[in-house]
């Protein structure tokens, strides 16, 4: 049985002579340019999330070191063991969904429902049954949901350019020459440009204020003691397993495809169960396989040597990691509207993914009740709105939807 559910690598494990002979300046751009990408917009993801929660820079600093430096490390085993470019970071619409939480709920019930998230993952994984899960919740749905929870951070863009119209143009005019010019961005991304120009207009304003450097610039995780809560249970955790092993790995592992790889998918699913177990201790979201990253990794180069790029970027992610309160520090120095426009300039085609996604086959009725019900942002019996949107869009498409959910034929 563990055979059939532990994939093996197809070659041994590459020794120090091939390793060297496989890397290359290519491979070590692609990893710093997949390393950049989880280091703009995801990380202003994180510190906006964390801010509306409430979160100290400590917290945020441990939140950072766990997603960046534990996760680095098991991209460089993992890329090394299977010689694919398998890059881990944590789920971003997870991560959202923990904002709207900490309003109610404590960091250490969070966290306890990041440890039940995590051994969830690990038994679909252990059982092989993570196939069956991911099939059983229609996608539509489920994107629906994730376009519920990142309109927030599309409507906080627009709200950063009317506040304050001098930091937040600037980002979205580059963003948006970038992107209209193919040739430019992709000698220089999109979201890169945003944060080049954005930090130049911070810097202009005069608004640029660290103050006086009272925090060690080394992390030094905080180590999380869970609180117990079935409220933060039901509320957040198979949303977050969802988010994982639907949105997150399913699109990873569909990246890892189109370019010729073959990726483990059960033990995909049991490392990211583990280390989200190791990432919940530091107060961190839980681990995926990351779809933009990869691709980014295995966008060039000779696929046999794609997994190099990922060891490049697994490295280049702890050393982030080690550095996260230096990082903090300077990220919640700048004005609101810097990380506002930044987060939001990164969800941007995520956004449009995920409404395409949710309304343009079937379950579309069950998909606009999902959506309508997350936006509403209510709470019944005290469990956040991305639960009820996901119950309320697969109760209705069941009753009024149910041809939708029988395969074509042929």
């Amino acid at each position: 049985m563990s055979r059939q559910l532990i994939e093996r690598p197809a070659r041994r494990a590459p020794g120090p002579r091939r390793l060297v002979r496989d890397m290359g300046g290519l491979y070590a751009v692609n990893g710093l340019i997949g390393l950049i990408f989880a280091a703009t917009g995801p990380v202003a993801v994180i510190l906006a999330v964390g801010k509306q929660g409430g979160l100290s820079a400590a917290q945020l600093a441990s939140w950072i070191f766990g997603v960046f430096f534990l996760n680095g490390v098991l991209t460089v085993l993992a890329c090394w063991l299977y010689q694919q470019p398998l890059a881990f970071f944590w789920t971003i619409p997870g991560t959202v969904l923990v904002g709207p939480a900490l309003g109610h709920l404590s960091l250490a019930e969070v966290v306890g429902a990041f440890l039940v998230t995590g051994l969830l993952i690990l038994t679909l994984g252990l059982t092989g049954w993570v196939r069956r899960a991911m099939a059983a919740i229609p996608m539509p749905i489920v994107m629906a949901m994730v376009a519920g929870v990142f309109l927030r951070f599309g409507t906080d863009l627009v709200l950063a350019l009317g506040r304050d119209v001098a930091i937040a143009a600037p980002m979205v005019a580059m963003f948006v020459l970038l992107t209209a010019v193919p040739s430019v961005g992709r000698l220089l991304p999109p979201i890169i440009g945003a944060l080049v120009v954005g930090a130049g207009a911070v810097a202009l304003s005069g608004r640029f204020r660290p103050g006086a450097s009272t925090t060690h610039w080394v992390a030094a995780p905080l180590f999380q003691v869970p609180h117990w809560s079935v409220q933060a249970m039901v509320e957040l955790v198979i949303p977050l397993a969802v988010t994982v092993l639907v949105v997150q790995n399913g699109q990873g592992v569909a990246v890892l495809r189109s370019a010729g790889h073959r990726p483990p998918v059960n033990v995909i699913t049991i490392l990211c169960g583990v280390w989200s177990l190791l990432t919940a201790a530091v107060g961190a979201v839980s681990t995926c396989l990351t779809g933009p990253t990869n691709a980014l990794l295995a966008a060039s180069g000779e696929r046999a040597r794609h997994y190099t790029a990922g060891i490049f970027c697994g490295l280049l992610a702890m050393l982030f990691g080690l550095f996260a309160p230096l990082f903090t520090r300077l990220m919640l120095a700048t004005p609101s509207a810097f990380i506002a426009a930044l987060g939001g300039l990164a969800m941007l085609r995520v956004l449009q993914s995920s409404f395409v996604t949710a309304f343009s086959g079937r379950f579309t009725l069950g998909a606009l009740v999902t959506f309508v019900v997350t936006v509403a942002d209510i709470k019944i019996f005290s469990i956040g709105a991305a639960f009820w949107g996901l119950l309320a869009g697969l109760a209705l498409s069941w009753l009024l939807e149910r041809s939708d959910f029988t395969p074509d034929e042929g």
